[in-house]
């Protein structure tokens, strides 16, 4: 039985890995330099330290030596993807029905992102999620981000709950890696990158959507009766 839930922010929460894709290749475009898809692709779930190590050794056949102008790159991404956000932060489908789906049964819930956790909080706030979320952690919390399980194991301690009783909802093939090796439940929901062979067996359950994990959690009454209790307060 599930006594609590875990969220990865980017592409489960908010449609925000596309946005943050665009602003990649616009970054890349103005500044007159080439980058790839599995360049970008490859950064979801990785915090900035292993994001910025990644699209180094994937770009090393265009720019020999690690020579890739990444902080000029990143810099400009991170102006232009802080527009796109300003101007509209959308939601994945769903997501407020399950969030209230699980608080009134008082289900204990984390976000667990390799974003920041400044950024994690200002968009939980202005989204007005904020109010389900007992932990919040950034991938600035732990030594080592996602596919290892650090941010998860956390989340869990933070909670109260052995990883096993847990939950972890992803869409990236790092963040599933994350949630397996900590042993919860992987539950993933493909946003950009469909999962391939190689992530078999690693997810316990894949939906389309946030609305297929809720009719699940229903059909199979897959969480603990906790009698409603009302939601931890975050410290």
């Amino acid at each position: 039985m599930i006594e609590a839930v875990v969220f990865d922010m980017d592409g489960v929460l908010f449609d925000t890995e596309r946005l943050s894709c665009e602003s990649c290749f616009e970054a890349a475009a103005q500044l007159g330099i080439p980058v790839t898809k599995e360049a970008v692709y490859g950064c979801f779930g990785l915090n900035a330290a292993d994001g910025r190590e990644h699209v180094l050794s994937s770009m090393e056949w265009a720019y020999p030596e690690r020579s890739f102008p990444y902080e000029a790159y990143r810099n400009r991404h991170d102006e232009l993807f802080a527009a796109r956000i300003r101007e509209n932060l959308p939601k994945k489908p769903g997501v407020e029905n399950l969030l209230e789906f699980l608080k009134k049964r008082g289900i204990r819930m984390a976000v667990a992102s390799s974003s920041r956790s400044r950024r994690v909080e200002s968009n939980l706030a202005r989204s007005g999620l904020a109010r389900y979320f007992d932990q919040v952690l950034g991938g600035d919390l732990v030594e080592h981000s996602k596919p290892l399980p650090d941010i998860y194991l956390m989340a869990c301690r933070r909670l109260g709950v052995d990883p096993t009783r847990a939950a972890a909802v992803e869409d990236s093939p790092n963040g599933v890696r994350s949630a397996r090796a900590a042993g919860m439940l992987t539950v993933m929901v493909p946003d950009l990158v469909l999962p391939g062979p190689e992530l078999e067996g690693l997810y316990d359950l894949k939906f389309d959507s946030l609305e297929g994990f809720q009719g699940w959690l229903e059909r199979e009454n897959a969480l603990v009766d906790t009698g409603a209790t009302p939601c931890l307060h975050r410290k």
